[in-house]
């Protein structure tokens, strides 16, 4: 076992004494060897006193090094370096499971493929594209920004074509330097937001919502703490299924009216939802973001989406990305620009919209008609309450059923299920019933 340090040489080689100065520093210490794996760290109080600074500003540096188990802590044992590096991996997202084919899995709310548009015309018209291969680096292809203006909920200063929407939220929060950032995000909450605050060390602070959309009063109470952004579903909620109402945007743009919050809104599910596009960027064009994703209506191997927002940002992430890929692909832009013009696809999207919105409407209404009062809504999934998240699992399984837990979108138990409705064959809404029904009991009451 390594020697312990003492907190008086600690200090002596940190030299940024900010929280996140700690963070790296201490990062940097670990992955040079020179404190070794093992090794048994001063007390808080004692490090804190020895650099300056308050035992809170260490504290909310370990906590970081913790949550990427970099750091381990022993409760009055103290605490211990168990790492030098941590895995940098989604974890919501990588704990979905693999399952076999006699597993009805309803884990994944992804789209039926059947009603995705087929690509061929469109890919051979994105060939054709202007400037096809040269290195510069463009923002978006005119025929796209072209495509995407008439529907686009306010009139905002710039736009940028990038590679899905998860990445451009992911690329967002690395653009404008948001590690451990304050994030309000409504709740539940997007698992792939989630992974991404939680891999940047954000203190995420929940807003809770209603049939509606985040709570106004709870909005408010969030933004006293100050949070740097507030990530928003400004459509149809990916987990609920529930479509934000005008009236609860316009109260949400009252309440950030006097902050300088940033609101970052991911429209993943885009015009699958029965309503039009809308923004906060109506009422706040200069501190908002707006991601339109077009993986879940025309195809996720077109790995684009476009965002909006006002140029001085949206050249900041310009920026970043000019570290990696530089400029999202013309054939993919003008294979996408080609779709959004197309009368055959537009036609599939409308049936897409109406398919999607039954087949969850047949479980959702089937479960109520047996009391498992799961809301009613549209979207992939369904949102099903259950008495004991952890029972109904396991209840699930049993029946050969794989749905993904409510803690997923979370950071604790809701004691609810997402259960995919996308893609479930109507010939098994009875069994699903059956085993959600059993499942949602409580097991404290049964017999």
């Amino acid at each position: 076992m390594a020697e312990p340090v003492d907190a008086t040489w600690i200090a002596q080689n940190l030299s940024d004494r900010s929280s996140n100065g700690i963070d790296l520093g201490m990062r940097a210490l670990i992955r040079s060897g020179l404190i070794p794996i093992g090794t048994r760290l001063p007390p808080i109080r004692d490090i804190a006193s020895a650099m300056g600074v308050s035992p809170a500003t260490v504290a909310a540096a370990w906590a970081r090094l913790q949550k990427q188990r970099i750091l381990t802590g022993q409760g009055r044992n103290g605490t211990w370096v168990s790492g030098a590096r941590s895995l940098s991996v989604p974890k919501r997202f990588a704990s979905s499971g693999n399952f076999g084919a006699s597993v009805l899995d309803l884990s994944f709310a992804v789209p039926d493929p059947a009603l995705l548009p087929r690509l061929h015309q469109a890919l051979a018209h994105g060939a054709e594209a202007d400037q096809l291969n040269s290195y510069a680096r463009v923002a978006i292809l005119p025929e796209l920004e072209e495509a995407v203006r008439p529907d686009w909920p306010y009139a905002p200063e710039a736009f940028l074509a990038i590679n899905g929407g998860y990445s451009a939220v992911h690329t967002l929060f690395h653009a404008l330097s948001l590690r451990g950032a304050r994030v309000a995000v409504e709740y539940p909450a997007a698992l792939r937001h989630l992974d991404i605050l939680e891999d940047l060390g954000a203190t995420i602070l929940p807003v809770a919502c209603d049939t509606e959309g985040p709570l106004p009063d709870r909005l408010a109470e969030v933004l006293a703490q100050r949070p740097e952004i507030f990530l928003l579903q400004p459509r149809l909620h990916s987990v609920t299924g529930q479509t934000l109402s005008p009236t609860r945007l316009a109260e949400l743009a009252q309440v950030l009216a006097h902050g300088d919050t940033v609101v970052i809104e991911d429209d993943g599910l885009a015009d699958l939802a029965l309503v039009p596009a809308q923004s906060l960027g109506r009422w706040l064009p200069e501190r908002v973001v707006h991601v339109k994703s077009f993986s879940k209506t025309h195809g996720p191997d077109l790995r684009l989406a476009v965002l909006s927002g006002p140029s001085g940002l949206v050249a900041q992430v310009r920026g970043y990305r000019a570290f990696s890929s530089g400029w999202t692909s013309r054939i993919l832009q003008g294979a996408t620009a080609w779709l959004l013009r197309d009368p055959a696809t537009q036609d599939l999207l409308a049936r897409a919209r109406i398919v999607y919105r039954d087949r969850r409407a047949a479980l959702v209404d089937a479960l109520r008609a047996e009391g498992v009062m799961a809301e009613p809504g549209t979207g992939l999934c369904a949102w099903v309450p259950v008495a004991s998240e952890q029972y109904a699992m396991v209840s699930l399984a049993a029946h050969g059923i794989a749905v993904a837990p409510g803690s997923r979108f979370g950071l604790a138990p809701l004691n609810h299920l997402r259960v995919a409705t996308s893609r479930l064959d109507p010939g098994r809404i009875a069994d699903v019933v059956h085993a959600l029904v059993l499942g949602a009991a409580d097991p404290q009451k049964m017999p």
